[in-house]
């Protein structure tokens, strides 16, 4: 499968059962199993990048993710994308403060044989901090 609007369909698919519903399964369907996602701090594989989506909803119950923009091209793809949810649960040690939050990032991602291979996703967790009211934006 190379045609960009049936990769965009599929990212999409797979992103609000996993993040919205907490719906792992569908994750085989796109992800290699060779995945490796990237951020600033961490590199996961598959195992720890479902164990981090099991761990945020525990906390964040009733988190929706948007995609605000989604842009195919050969081999990669780039989504905008912006979370919100309410604290419900500790997270990374923070007890849980009831607040909404909101975060906003991007993924780039890269296909291998019509499988996400490869992700590097950035976005600024000060900015959860800043809303959970545990950092002072400008703080460090």
């Amino acid at each position: 499968m190379t045609n960009p609007d049936e990769r965009r369909n599929r990212i999409i698919h797979v992103w609000h059962a996993a993040w919205d519903r907490g719906d792992l399964n569908p994750l085989e369907e796109l992800l290699s199993p060779d995945y490796c996602r990237i951020g600033s701090d961490h590199t996961h594989d598959l195992t720890e990048f479902k164990a981090s989506i099991i761990a945020t909803r525990a906390a964040f119950p009733d988190l929706r993710t948007v995609i605000d923009e989604i842009v195919v091209e050969g081999d990669s793809a780039a989504i905008r994308w912006h979370s919100v949810g309410r604290h419900e649960r500790s997270y990374f040690g923070v007890p849980a403060t009831r607040r909404e939050v909101s975060v906003s990032g991007s993924t780039f991602a890269r296909f291998e044989n019509d499988r996400v291979i490869e992700e590097h996703v950035t976005w600024d967790p000060r900015a959860l901090l800043a809303a959970l009211g545990i950092l002072i934006v400008g703080q460090d």
